[in-house]
């Protein structure tokens, strides 16, 4: 079978900036992602974890995209306006996809 290659990003970030986030991909126009809850973690400010936690405020989210590689830097210049400021982490990975004409 024949694959193709693209970019996958992946956007950790505040769960409370997760709109203004998504608003900046579909303004930079990608045309889809996928959000996913983050339960915890450990970084640079040490172990965390959304244990007890009743509301969004101090969580965190993880916003997958994939995309062709011409569009990767859209993306990333959308993405950083909202990350720069903010806690959140930024990655980029190749990967394959078997259909190219949904990214």
């Amino acid at each position: 079978m024949q694959t193709h290659s693209a970019k996958r990003v992946e956007i950790i970030i505040e769960a409370m900036m997760e709109r203004r986030l998504t608003e900046a991909l579909l303004a930079a126009e990608v045309t889809g992602f996928t959000v996913l809850p983050v339960h915890g973690g450990s970084g640079r400010s040490g172990h965390w974890t959304r244990a007890g936690q009743i509301g969004r405020a101090g969580g965190m989210v993880a916003v997958v995209c994939i995309v062709r590689p011409d569009r990767l830097d859209g993306l990333l210049d959308a993405a950083f306006e909202v990350v720069e400021s903010h806690i959140g982490v930024v990655s980029v990975t190749d990967c394959e996809v078997l259909r190219a004409e949904r990214f």
